[in-house]
């Protein structure tokens, strides 16, 4: 199993899958990493060579590409500035709530967390 920048690449993957494990490479900059280190983005990641496993981590650094931790440290900061500055995305970060302007009456479970039921709703029933 190959590592690259701290991450076990998985096995029995094409290429172009496989680097996608790693935070920051998606599937267009896994497609642009292989065509740099001259690998086909169909071979399997059990067939890399120490060798081309040495070009692909060469690629990543000489496009100074930000992946895993720095990447998100990176992000981590931006959120903690946007929180301290006191911004609208700030404070949705904060409150757990969309940031992008997505409705949250009746979507955004995700963010919000799993649905809670009104206490008391029995009771007002019976009172009629």
């Amino acid at each position: 199993m190959a590592r690259i920048i701290g991450v076990d690449i998985p096995r029995n993957k094409a290429m172009r899958v496989a680097l996608r494990s790693i935070y920051g490479i998606g599937s267009s900059m896994a497609d642009k990493i292989l065509k740099g280190a001259s690998i086909s983005g169909e071979k399997n990641s059990n067939d890399l060579t120490e060798e081309e496993t040495q070009n692909i981590r060469k690629v990543i650094e000489e496009n100074g590409l930000s992946v895993e931790g720095d990447l998100r440290r990176e992000i981590g900061l931006n959120i903690k500035r946007l929180k301290d500055l006191g911004t609208y995305r700030g404070l949705r970060h904060k409150k757990n709530l969309p940031v992008r302007g997505q409705r949250t009456s009746t979507n955004a479970r995700t963010r919000k967390g799993k649905a809670v039921a009104i206490a008391g709703k029995k009771s007002i029933k019976a009172m009629k």
